[in-house]
C-alpha cells in the first residue's frame, strides 16, 4: 500500500463520517473539488505586534491581531500580511494529513496564501497567512473561497496524532 491523494468520491464519503472530514461547508457541490475541498474565509485580521518562536515553544509569542470589519460583505486590503480564519472545521483521521494551497484566482489577483502542514489527528477551524502583493490592493468578499485543502491518506495511522496547542482552535 502507498500514500494517495483523496479523490472527490473519498472526500464525500469522509463528509458523512462522525466527525466529518470537513464540517460547516456552505455548498458541498461547489466546494468539493476533484482532489480537495475549497476553504472559505471567515475572518481577516491585521497583525498588530511582533511574534517570536524558538525550539521548544517556551518563548513562543503569537503576534497580536485586530479583526477587520466587513463593509457590505467586503474588506479592502492593502499590500501586506493578514491573518485569516477559515470558515470550515476540519477533522483529520489518524491516517490522513492535509496541505492547503491558494486557489488560482487568488494568485491571479496578486495575493498569496501560506499554510503549514495539517497533521493527522488535527481538528479545528484552522488559520492561514494571506499576503497581498498587488500594489493596487485586493478586495476580499466574506466567505470567498481562498484555499484548496488537499488530503493525503497515509500508508498507516500515525503512532502519535497531533495533540498540540491548536487542537480544537476557533471551534
Amino acid at each position: 500500500m502507498s500514500s494517495s491523494i483523496l479523490t472527490d468520491r473519498e472526500i464525500r464519503a469522509g463528509l458523512r463520517c462522525s466527525p466529518p472530514l470537513v464540517a460547516d461547508l456552505l455548498n458541498e457541490a461547489l466546494q468539493v473539488q476533484p482532489c480537495g475541498v475549497d476553504l472559505t474565509v471567515r475572518s481577516v485580521s491585521r497583525l498588530t505586534s511582533s511574534g517570536a518562536i524558538d525550539f521548544d515553544n517556551s518563548g513562543r509569542v503569537l503576534a497580536s491581531r485586530e479583526e477587520l470589519p466587513w463593509v457590505d460583505g467586503w474588506v479592502e486590503l492593502s499590500c501586506g500580511g493578514y491573518h485569516v480564519v477559515y470558515g470550515e472545521t476540519v477533522n483529520l483521521p489518524h491516517d490522513v494529513m492535509a496541505l492547503a494551497y491558494p486557489r488560482s484566482s487568488l494568485l491571479r489577483c496578486g495575493a498569496m496564501l501560506y499554510s503549514a502542514v495539517w497533521d493527522p489527528g488535527y481538528s479545528g477551524r484552522a488559520e492561514g497567512l494571506l499576503v497581498v502583493h498587488n500594489p493596487h490592493g485586493f478586495r476580499l468578499g466574506r466567505r470567498a473561497r481562498i484555499a484548496q485543502l488537499v488530503f493525503t491518506r497515509l500508508e498507516d495511522a500515525v503512532e502519535r496524532p497531533y495533540d498540540g496547542r491548536y487542537l480544537g482552535e476557533n471551534a
